[in-house]
């Protein structure tokens, strides 16, 4: 039961994230705000998203996991009211600081750490790989129905309900934590973040850090929006066009979790991330080179198929590296220091895509992840996770 409901909680979070990221800055921008008083609300809810999980956490370590699980919830449907309900801009662009805001990713926000911990705890280990990927899966089906939903947002009205949508989904999730059992709580209480004061725990994730931050920054220069954004200027892609292909790509990137879940239990969580991240960046690489629209989207949904199986496998390693009462925080630190490093890639891939640079955000991109492959195969591939030894 405490792993159904940690999934429910999951889907219904990813549903309105789904369509909130669609529909925030329209919205703001009926509302009167400016270009760059719309990209301060954006920046302030990446950033609360990015830091969020570790003052999580630190609560979680005090009053536990479940708790902190109703209290975001909460904090969501906070959000939703605010967007909902506020007119002044002041209110407006402090929706975000919640950390709630939906517009980063459905793995960052102050739930994250806390829920993947919690779900570490609610499976055997040796069904771990594949309940992260399930995890996964849920996620990437319910956010891509909630991004395809706000095509329903015709008229400002629309939007104001969608919000109010997304408040209702915060309560409801804010209770899902009240049915679920002492299970997901750690066995071993310990002060927050004491993973860090341990030398050799505080190396390994010292390590991960890096490396996740390297692959967050390149990931910043070939994100959906920058993609997006690129298909237009060099094709002349339309939105009548990109809206169903990156629903395409919502549905391939849900259905690789199952894959990587199962491939994970049979080659092991490190191989998994690495020899199937790789040739995805390869195909990005070529994405750079191609000649028409036809075959860019081709390698694209290639690309994709490949790109975030590395997902799963990445969140039951990370939890898996460190004791129990440190799982949480293991999450936080890397789930921050990744969020912040991928705030930095859009902004430079605009400026080359509009210096006529059409490729470099794909050479970027690419050769820097290309570059986190190897360094993490170097690093890890002879540290096995927990229930992998």
């Amino acid at each position: 039961m405490d792993r159904v409901l940690l999934l429910a909680g999951r889907g219904a979070r990813a549903f309105g994230f789904g369509f909130a990221a669609v529909l925030i800055g329209l919205h703001l921008e009926n509302r009167g705000l400016s270009a760059p008083l719309i990209g301060l609300a954006l920046g302030i809810g990446l950033a609360a998203a990015s830091i969020s999980g570790l003052g999580a956490a630190l609560v979680a370590a005090r009053v536990g996991r479940r708790p902190v699980l109703a209290i975001s919830g909460v904090l969501m449907a906070l959000t939703g009211l605010d967007l909902a309900f506020a007119q002044q801009a002041a209110w407006l662009v402090a929706a975000g600081v919640t950390g709630m805001l939906g517009v980063a990713s459905v793995d960052l926000g102050p739930f994250a750490s806390v829920e993947q911990a919690a779900l570490t705890e609610a499976v055997l280990p040796e069904r771990r790989n594949l309940a992260f990927a399930r995890y996964s899966l849920t996620a990437g089906l319910f956010n891509a129905a909630g991004g395809l939903s706000a095509v329903l947002a015709t008229d400002q009205n629309a939007m104001r309900a969608f919000f109010l949508l997304y408040a209702a989904i915060g309560f409801a999730t804010a209770g899902l934590p009240l049915g679920m059992s002492m299970r997901v709580e750690a066995e071993l209480r310990g002060p927050a973040f004491a993973a860090l004061r341990r030398p050799e725990t505080r190396r390994v994730l010292a390590g991960l850090a890096a490396l996740f931050a390297l692959d967050s920054f390149a990931g910043g220069f070939v994100n959906n929006a920058v993609i997006s954004y690129w298909l237009h200027i060099r094709f002349g892609a339309e939105p009548g066009l990109l809206g169903p292909v990156f629903g395409v790509v919502a549905v391939l990137q849900a259905l690789s979790y199952e894959v990587s879940g199962r491939l994970s239990g049979k080659v092991g969580l490190i191989n998994t991330m690495v020899f199937t991240h790789l040739p995805s960046n390869v195909l990005l690489l070529l994405v750079a080179f191609s000649p028409t629209l036809g075959s860019a989207l081709a390698l694209l949904f290639a690309r994709f198929l490949l790109s975030q199986m590395d997902v799963p496998a990445r969140q039951a390693y990370v939890v898996s590296i460190v004791p129990a009462s440190d799982r949480a925080a293991a999450v936080a630190v890397t789930g921050a220091v990744r969020g912040v490093a991928q705030a930095f890639g859009p902004p430079l891939a605009g400026l080359a895509i509009a210096a006529a640079a059409f490729g470099l955000p794909f050479y970027a991109g690419g050769g820097l992840k290309i570059v986190y492959d190897l360094g993490l195969f170097a690093a890890f591939r002879r540290r096995p996770a927990e229930h992998e030894a």
